[in-house]
């Protein structure tokens, strides 16, 4: 369970919500956009309704009397950054146009409760998601569909607060958008950085679309527009340096998954290799590497189907169930479980599908 999370103020009319403690699968920024007259929006929304109910009552607390949340920009699609969308009645749902078709790519809040309810915690993937995503309640969740897309940039004014958007090409998603504050010199990048310090240790990345040069030219994006303060997706906010260091950290993955690559590596074994190398300690969730460097993979081997995300979730599970177990990542397969089952309740026979040559019965 999650503390409520208080909003600290990052410049005039300007907040951020973050849970606490703030490292974690699904546990996003969010931003309060206050103009003097009254008028505000939201920039993303807690993964589920209790936590959106924390944030829109403690931004109800700053509003004058008579303002509103007439406005929700979701800078991506991710359920995490926009499910929780669906406690502010009436707002105006922006996001760019491709994030139309993320919103289906990923499983329906209903689906993933059951998936997580009714998951096997004895099992790799059945422990994962229970230690990750059962502190999260979408039994009632309806995904709010954007009222507002876009392509290219996007101008608005919350009040008397102007807010430049720009679409980006696929980087963490497809779909993904920059938000510019700048009267106030502040970014709001979504998933494109997660960010993490010594007093606030974050994640490892984790990007679903790719490749990992889009993701960099990201970034350098954030830094073109002069924010002088960057609300990351994940983590704590960062300055310029922050950015940069958040770069290099891109580019070392992005340079060794080619290295390995190049050499013939698999690539689940390659994300075994960067996560047994630990070049960057700090950060939680190594196993998350596997995402990240498969999709590298996909886009070096020229391939265009996305993987199934609970497939993907399995690989993950997997290699963090054997980093539990204490296995050396480059164990001979007896040290490892090579099939990962999940059981639906009720007995039904789950598919099976081959993601990175190993066999996967995922839920229905």
């Amino acid at each position: 369970m999650n503390s409520p999370s208080p909003l600290l103020r990052l410049a005039d009319g300007v907040h951020l919500w973050s849970p606490t403690p703030s490292a974690g699968w699904g546990l996003a920024n969010c931003g309060l956009i206050v103009s003097p007259d009254g008028t505000a929006a939201w920039i993303d929304s807690p993964y589920d309704r209790r936590m959106a109910q924390d944030f829109l009552e403690r931004s109800r607390s700053l509003l004058p009397e008579g303002g509103r949340i007439g406005r929700v920009i979701v800078t991506h699609a991710n359920g995490d950054h926009l499910w929780g969308a669906e406690v502010v009645r009436g707002a105006d749902i922006v996001a760019t146009r491709e994030a139309l078709g993320h919103i289906e790519y990923e499983p329906a809040p209903k689906q993933l409760h059951a998936m997580v309810r009714g998951s096997d915690p004895e099992t790799p993937l059945g422990w994962y998601l229970q230690s990750h995503f059962g502190r999260f309640d979408w039994a009632d969740t309806e995904v709010v569909e954007p009222t507002t897309t876009f392509t290219g940039e996007l101008d608005l004014r919350i009040g008397q607060v102007p807010v430049q958007l720009t679409a980006l090409p696929a980087a963490h998603t497809t779909g993904d958008l920059i938000a510019y504050l700048p009267q106030q010199k502040v970014a709001f990048t979504g998933d494109v950085i997660f960010a993490s310090s010594p007093d606030d240790p974050g994640d490892h990345a984790v990007h679903w679309a790719g490749p990992l040069d889009s993701v960099i030219a990201a970034c350098e994006r954030v830094l073109d527009t002069g924010a002088q303060t960057i609300v990351p997706g994940h983590g704590p906010v960062l300055d310029r340096e922050g950015v940069r260091g958040h770069i290099g950290y891109l580019e070392h993955i992005r340079d060794r998954a080619r290295e390995l690559h190049t050499a013939g590596v698999p690539a689940l074994e390659a994300a075994r290799k960067l996560i047994a190398e630990n070049a960057f300690p700090l950060p939680g969730l190594p196993e998350r590497m596997v995402i990240t460097v498969g999709t590298e993979y996909r886009h070096l081997n020229g391939g265009e189907d996305r993987p199934d995300i609970v497939a993907m979730i399995a690989v993950v599970a997997q290699v963090a169930w054997d980093l539990r177990q204490g296995c050396p990542l480059h164990s001979p397969p007896r040290c490892r479980t090579r099939r990962i089952t999940f059981t639906a309740r009720g007995g039904k026979s789950p598919p099976t599908v081959l993601v990175f040559g190993v066999p996967m019965h995922l839920f229905s």
